[in-house]
């Protein structure tokens, strides 16, 4: 495996994070603290507890995957799709580096730069919330998962859009849709029998439920069947990526 090459794709994306600092880092937790005003302070001051746990602790996992995936979506996608973009994509494919150190790198930076501002954001509740990480090596392991799993698909995305509307067709009108509605503001027990039945066919559902788990050991599916759910969509991703390489679809043609 050729280290030198992943290390240099994944310092030259993580640079570029710092150049764009306000895009990447500032921007994401200021929103989230605007959630937790409005939602955790304003409203959820005047709502019930959730199984035993305050409203604004019980938004805290949900905000958090929340901005965990539109971060990995965007910072992925975005950095695969500028080389397209430029043409500088041809220098790294005409390199001495196979399409696994090429994914390793590019969504290597992107979970990273997820992470960092998922981090940042749970710092930040602390803020303006109480609230307790009963299982923190669970924790971790959504956090890593689900970084590297949707870093993967921003990286499909980055590769199937060929201009820049393209590049938020998905995030804006599908990703962003289903996290809403996958039990980031509310419990999914909360619904009508049928309502319940359907949100199990939406991915974030299990995402949400999951990371929730390790905080407060409340989920709305078993958190075995999280990560299972999380492993599936990232061996799909991975398969996809593959076929990419393999093919050259608009890498090499």
């Amino acid at each position: 495996m050729n280290i030198y090459a992943i290390r240099a794709i994944y310092r030259f994306e993580m640079v570029r994070t710092w150049r764009t600092i306000a895009q990447s880092i500032i921007s994401p937790v200021v929103s989230t603290s605007l959630y937790f005003v409005v939602f955790g302070s304003a409203i959820g001051s005047r709502m019930s507890d959730i199984d035993g746990v305050s409203y604004a602790a019980f938004l805290v996992p949900g905000l958090t995957m929340m901005m965990l995936l539109t971060q990995s979506i965007s910072n992925a996608s975005f950095g695969i799709y500028f080389p397209r973009f430029t043409g500088t994509i041809y220098e790294v494919l005409s390199a001495p580096v196979s399409p696994a150190e090429v994914v390793m790198g590019y969504v290597g930076a992107a979970a990273s730069k997820a992470i960092m501002v998922g981090t940042i954001i749970l710092l930040t509740a602390a803020m303006f919330v109480d609230f307790q990480i009963l299982h923190p090596l669970i924790m971790l392991l959504f956090l890593m998962l689900t970084a590297a799993t949707f870093s993967m698909f921003g990286f499909i995305i980055g590769i199937w859009a060929d201009n820049f509307e393209k590049l938020q067709i998905i995030p804006l009108l599908i990703v962003m849709p289903l996290t809403f509605l996958g039990g980031s503001f509310y419990s999914i027990n909360m619904l009508p029998d049928f309502w319940q039945k359907v949100s199990l066919f939406n991915p974030v559902v299990y995402l949400v439920s999951g990371f929730r788990w390790s905080f407060y050991e409340i989920s709305d599916v078993n958190v075995t069947v999280s990560i299972s759910m999380t492993l599936l969509f990232l061996c799909g991703c991975i398969g996809v990526l593959h076929w990419i390489f393999k093919t050259g679809y608009r890498l090499k043609n």
